[in-house]
């Protein structure tokens, strides 16, 4: 049940938040708080050694903290800070790094095809969705959550928890 949970967790959980902040351009509270009670459970759970702990906890309390800077700055979304941090959490130290940089890359291969996108004409089909209208507006925000959820599945792999799954 344990294996289900670490493989399905996470990823679902992301997977959601990518596709809330596609369609309404925010990353629910509950996501976060979903991530951060699985990770104590499976933490729990798996017997997770005190040490890797405190740097999971301390590694997700940094990306936290760089975050709401980032966001009282009014740089990223508070939704975004948020999933960065929780999903800081589940990576670890070095971790974390490896999914930074994979949401960077991500996150740039979104805002490119963002800004080649509004360049082109809305076809009228799909005026109709809000939400489509909402990206397609000029110099308009992007789901961040996107390139977020992606870095992390492709960091996830190499992680503590698919570690887990091989003992």
């Amino acid at each position: 049940m344990i294996e289900y949970a670490i493989m399905l967790l996470f990823p679902a959980a992301m997977a959601f938040a990518a596709a809330s902040d596609f369609i309404t351009m925010t990353i629910p509270n509950r996501i976060s708080i979903v991530l951060v009670a699985g990770f104590a459970l499976l933490a729990f759970f798996l017997a997770m050694p005190l040490p890797t702990l405190g740097i999971h906890l301390a590694t997700g309390a940094v990306v936290l903290a760089v975050c709401f800077g980032l966001f009282a700055f009014n740089f990223i979304g508070g939704g975004d800070a948020k999933l960065l941090a929780v999903g800081a959490l589940w990576m670890g130290w070095p971790g974390t790094m490896t999914f930074l940089i994979y949401t960077s890359l991500f996150g740039g291969a979104l805002a490119l095809i963002l800004v080649a996108l509004r360049k082109l004409p809305l076809p009228s089909g799909l005026v109709k969705y809000e939400f489509i209208d909402r990206l397609h507006i000029d110099g308009g925000d992007a789901p961040y959550g996107i390139a977020i959820a992606a870095g992390a599945m492709a960091t996830y792999p190499s992680t503590f928890w698919m570690q887990a799954l091989a003992y």
